[in-house]
């Protein structure tokens, strides 16, 4: 008789402490790119902002070729040993950050930070998919993620205690290391155990794209997330340029924990909209109209920050946590992920359509540095242009995916 697998099962909390160090090192750099890099000799504020647009290119580079790797050796191998190899990967690479003293070298670690990085969240959400009840497991994913999150805010808490960058990229590694020792005695999923004995292709990217239905539908689950990153990246992340750009008014030093604040906000917000989406999810017994009302609420949220933030800062970082909360649709997103493919390419599926999420992060990073430098426009500007494209492109994606509510998982793909 195969075990029982609950909400409080040490799998799905190993999950989300692995979501949370992935967080914790995700937004680790933005919260110290102008410390880190004023530290290795760059002072000028566009200089600062084009060479952190670099490296935030380089991890999620890195993300994108680890989320392949890593989700067909889950396929492959099973879910264990992407959890192992990803944080090991993960941690060596981080505690090296805190060794650099070029940004050639801080460019090459980033990239393996953000491939080992790759592996953990698709691999975590799948092995709760496969273990929790079908009725359970969109309230699992919403734990995994929203707890997950939560490595954002601690970040920050960090960030502003220790001060020196080094020492809390050392403190990222470590909390890897720590992890592996929770995973010894994590059972493997009872579904992939049963498909390895099975004749069908494992771990095949390439099947995914084998049949049009199934290629369409795996490009909308990628492209309906894609406005949370933008949220992040443009809002969270380089909020500094955008205040200036609405005529805020700070000092230098300010300038340094803007960044830090507001990923703290965005993601706070991000941690209670999970939970909210994915509990809203389970009262409508439907993903699509959970996603949908969120990303409805998304735009309201965009409009209006643009409308009363430049009132002062107060109300700009409110501004952020409220958008953090509106496009806190992660955990569905995920749930939609893992439902929506079989057994044999599961893995593979969720470890790269979170990933290439965030890979479209190096796009929106060119397309807004192509509108700022090249066609002169201010941040606003070209924040707002790539925001209309991003968001258009989501609703058209949201109406490639199938309801998956309560789907039966235990299928092959053909």
């Amino acid at each position: 008789m195969s075990k029982k697998y609950t909400l409080t099962s040490l799998v799905v909390w190993v999950a989300a402490l692995g979501y949370f160090v992935d967080i914790f090192d995700l937004l680790l750099f933005g919260m110290i790119r102008t410390a880190s890099l004023r530290d290795l000799g760059i002072t000028s504020r566009e200089e600062i902002e084009r060479i952190g647009l670099m490296l935030d290119n380089w991890q999620m580079i890195g993300m994108l070729a680890g989320g392949i790797f890593w989700g067909i050796l889950g396929d492959k191998k099973g879910r264990l040993s992407v959890l192992f190899g990803s944080i090991l990967t993960y941690s060596v690479a981080n505690i090296s950050n805190g060794f650099v003293t070029e940004v050639y070298l801080y460019a090459l670690l980033r990239f393996a930070a953000g491939f080992g990085l790759a592996g953990e969240l698709g691999a975590g959400v799948t092995l709760v998919n496969e273990l929790l009840d079908k009725e359970k497991r969109g309230i699992g994913t919403a734990l995994v993620a929203g707890t997950g999150i939560m490595g954002a805010v601690v970040g920050g808490f960090v960030v502003k205690w220790v001060g020196d960058w080094r020492y809390c990229y050392f403190i990222g590694g470590g909390m890897g290391i720590c992890l592996l020792l929770l995973r010894v005695g994590i059972m493997e999923s009872g579904m992939f155990e049963t498909m390895k004995t099975s004749e069908a292709r494992k771990g095949s990217f390439k099947l995914i794209f084998s049949e049009r239905k199934r290629m369409m539908k795996y490009i909308g689950v990628v492209l309906v997330a894609v406005p949370l990153w933008y949220i992040v990246q443009l809002y969270a992340k380089y909020s500094p340029e955008l205040a200036d750009a609405m005529g805020l008014q700070f000092s230098d030093e300010e300038r340094k924990v803007i960044p830090i604040n507001c990923i703290m906000l965005a993601y706070l917000g991000l941690t209670f909209g999970d939970f909210a989406c994915g509990l809203i999810s389970q009262w409508m017994r439907s993903r699509k109209k959970a996603i949908a009302l969120f990303m409805t609420l998304s735009i309201i949220t965009i409009v209006l920050f643009y409308m009363f933030a430049p009132q002062s800062m107060f109300v700009f970082y409110a501004g952020i946590g409220v958008m953090g909360f509106s496009v806190g649709y992660w955990a569905v997103f995920m749930s939609v992920a893992a439902e929506s493919f079989g057994t044999n390419i599961r893995s593979t599926v969720t470890n790269t359509a979170p990933n290439l999420v965030r890979g479209t992060v190096v796009l929106i990073n060119i397309a807004y540095e192509f509108l700022k430098y090249r066609l002169h426009y201010n941040s606003v500007v070209a924040n707002i242009t790539v925001g209309v494209v991003v968001f258009g492109i989501a609703i058209w994606a949201l109406t490639r995916l199938e309801e998956t509510f309560g789907k039966d998982l235990n299928y092959i793909e053909e």
